[in-house]
């Protein structure tokens, strides 16, 4: 079956901005809609479960896993996060254009299972600012922090792998950069052609 809804993927350095990026994506463009991964990390205060992730301990993310269910997955500062498989071919199928949050990894998986996929990479403007917006969420202590800080050099090497990037230090500039890409998107001949195939019969006909 053909696929004529645009998937996007939206990867960056944790305290990046990409969740707050996407959401303000998501508030101007209501033909968009977020895939909710499989996570087996502990729900931050304030996070829903089947909203923001779906909380699942290891033993159920690992059957899952096992069974094939995934169209990605990895282990991120020591938890596991997935997609499914059959939710994100059912919203492709039916035209519906979807964006996932992920991680480097995934989002190469992710391109393997669907080569038409738009894949954006965020950057912060400096390691420092990185730094500060890690600490201003007061969600994670020291460890935690220099962890993530040690893990966004080598994230960022992987930036030149996605077809655009993004510097996100001024947030409406950033979601206006990260809209005119999916507007594009849609542009696309092969999407245009799925989605409106009567517009193009009179000279695509043999």
């Amino acid at each position: 079956m053909g696929m004529s809804g645009t998937l996007l993927t939206v990867t960056a350095p944790s305290g990046a901005g990409k969740t707050t990026l996407v959401h303000g994506l998501l508030l101007r463009d209501q033909g968009l809609r977020l895939s909710v991964s499989y996570t087996t990390r502990a729900p931050r205060e304030g996070e829903e479960n089947g909203r923001e992730y779906h909380f699942v301990d290891v033993e159920s993310f690992q059957k899952m896993r096992e069974a094939g269910g995934f169209v990605e997955w990895a282990e991120v500062h020591g938890n596991y996060y997935g997609t499914s498989r059959a939710w994100l071919a059912a919203q492709l199928e039916q035209g519906r254009d979807t964006v996932l949050e992920i991680d480097w990894q995934g989002a190469l998986q992710v391109r393997e299972a669907f080569p038409d996929v738009v894949s954006v990479f965020v950057l912060p403007p400096s390691l420092a600012e990185l730094e500060n917006r890690l600490r201003g969420r007061g969600t994670d202590n020291e460890e935690i922090i220099a962890r993530r800080l040690h893990a966004a050099h080598g994230e960022m090497r992987h930036a030149r792998e996605f077809a655009y990037v993004i510097i996100n230090e001024h947030l409406p500039t950033a979601v206006d950069d990260l809209a005119a890409i999916v507007r594009a998107a849609r542009l696309r001949y092969a999407s245009q052609h799925m989605r409106y195939p009567h517009y193009f019969a009179f000279f695509t006909q043999d």
